[in-house]
């Protein structure tokens, strides 16, 4: 039951961070056209899981409860790639394929680079 419940509170906390983050970024482009909130919520989401767990790793930071709340809860409740996924299909559905080709290669490499530049990071911490 803690593992669920920690689970349960790291979603909720990363969610309402996710609306916080992608909003904010959002209005920062309101006529762009392009999810710059979404993207910038799964890139910063993949950096920081690659840092952390890279982290917990190396280190052992983490303890079992502690991986579940902050790695799959916040970070699982905080990256959207199910948003993604409907944005790039609707970009496409409004006839931007352009777009929605750019969305998704474009949000693909930006969150492996994430990883591996947050794996990097946690070996200097």
């Amino acid at each position: 039951m803690t593992r669920w419940l920690a689970v349960g509170a790291g979603g909720f906390v990363g969610a309402t961070f996710r609306w916080l983050v992608a909003g904010g970024v959002q209005r920062l482009f309101p006529e762009a056209g392009f999810p710059w909130g979404t993207f910038a919520v799964n890139a910063l989401g993949c950096l920081a899981l690659g840092f952390l767990a890279e982290l917990a790793e190396l280190r052992g930071v983490l303890g079992v409860e502690g991986r579940l709340f902050l790695l799959v809860g916040v970070l699982g409740g905080f990256t959207t790639f199910s948003t993604f996924g409907w944005e790039t299909v609707s970009l496409l559905r409004d006839g931007s394929p352009g777009l929605a080709a750019g969305n998704a290669a474009g949000q693909v490499l930006v969150g492996l680079a994430g990883i591996w530049l947050g794996m990097r990071l946690a070996h200097l911490a």
